[in-house]
């Protein structure tokens, strides 16, 4: 049976999310589909996002950003491990061109760090790399881009420019230097209305409005812990930390998955992120974002995001000092749109399934 490796880099959750469905898609297109995932992933987030019968390397491939909580990046002490990793390049290439030989991958899916697609081009192997952005372009545009190597982004700019494809879904940076790139729509898990039925195991008025509160699993940043309780809305959080609220009630306290859920929020607050704003689109919820700053991706995360759904924008001063009356007022008078369909899904299989099949 054909054998696929899918490299994430470990930024966060959202590579593998944003490449789970496309892998999910593929193993029903290709019955005995043997994938291999390697990434420094929690175990347990894998699992919860790839289907079943995978087998998890749990090795980086690439340097990971620092970031202190869920909107700021530690950019300077981050490039010190990216020129460390440049610095052992010769290393981590040879180690990861072993496990390539060992495990004889059909074909090598990176999202998206460029060592394995530049060990499966060496090798002969298949390499395609799928994402919303490229380090190279997070770097070259950075605040702290004048400081970083030319060598590094010259490596990552041939690397990247070398695979077989270079699958872009939307809304993705624009990477017009890409001479193998194919862009394809949005990716995302669409799931049906359940809101009344959530509401009823919330133990909420069937009236009250449903907010999902995403930013990510960052200890420590809370914004909820500040906040008086209001009935504007009711909070939806990954969890609670034990506290009890009345206008807040946490998933894994009622042991609610998440990917069940996405359908049934009017609304949802959250930073910008690829996985946030296209499981808004594509299940029509209005949001609220926060800004990220130092972050190259959100301009166009920004601009797609406002193309598809009603939005605002929240200063983080006004986030801890729960300044969001006005907002969440405008947003439910504004109502759901209908949602986008997530097509990147589809696109994608049909770019990759040849490559599996030959």
């Amino acid at each position: 049976m054909p054998h696929l490796l899918l490299a994430v880099s470990a930024h966060g959750y959202g590579h593998l999310a944003q490449s789970a469905p496309v892998i999910e898609a593929l193993t029903q297109r290709i019955p005995g589909l043997q994938v291999t995932l390697q990434g420094d992933i929690d175990p347990a987030f894998a699992r919860h996002r790839l289907p079943a019968g995978f087998t998890h390397l749990q090795e980086a491939t690439d340097p990971v950003l620092l970031m202190d909580g869920p909107l700021i990046t530690r950019w300077a002490e981050s490039l010190v491990e990216y020129n460390r990793f440049e610095a052992e390049y010769d290393r981590h290439l040879e180690r990861q061109m072993d496990s390539l030989r060992r495990l004889a991958p059909d074909l090598v899916l990176s999202d998206i760090p460029w060592l394995p697609l530049d060990a499966a081009r060496r090798l002969g192997i298949p390499a395609v790399g799928l994402c919303s952005l490229s380090w190279y372009d997070i770097l070259r545009e950075c605040p702290v881009r004048a400081q970083v190597p030319t060598a590094l982004l010259e490596r990552m700019r041939r690397i990247y420019g070398a695979a077989d494809l270079f699958i872009r879904p939307a809304p993705a940076m624009p990477m017009d230097w890409l001479p193998n790139a194919r862009d394809v729509g949005p990716i995302a898990h669409c799931r049906p209305n359940q809101s009344a039925k959530l509401r009823e195991h919330l133990g909420i008025p069937a009236d009250r409005p449903l907010a999902l509160m995403q930013f990510g699993g960052f200890a420590g940043f809370d914004p909820l812990t500040a906040w008086p309780e209001q009935d504007q809305v009711h909070w939806v959080v990954r969890d609670l930390g034990g506290r009890a609220r009345g206008d807040a009630s946490s998933l894994s306290d009622h042991r609610l998955d998440l990917l069940d859920l996405l359908g049934s929020f009017d609304l949802m607050l959250t930073k910008p992120g690829y996985g946030s704003y296209t499981e808004a689109a594509c299940n029509g919820v209005p949001v609220i974002h926060v800004p990220r700053p130092d972050w190259p991706e959100e301009p166009a995360l920004n601009r797609w995001i406002r193309r598809q759904v009603p939005t605002r924008e929240l200063s983080l001063a006004d986030l801890k000092a729960g300044r969001l009356a006005a907002p969440i007022a405008e947003l439910l008078a504004a109502g759901r749109p209908a949602p986008v369909e997530p097509s990147g899904i589809t696109a994608s299989v049909e770019l990759l399934e040849p490559l599996l099949r030959d």
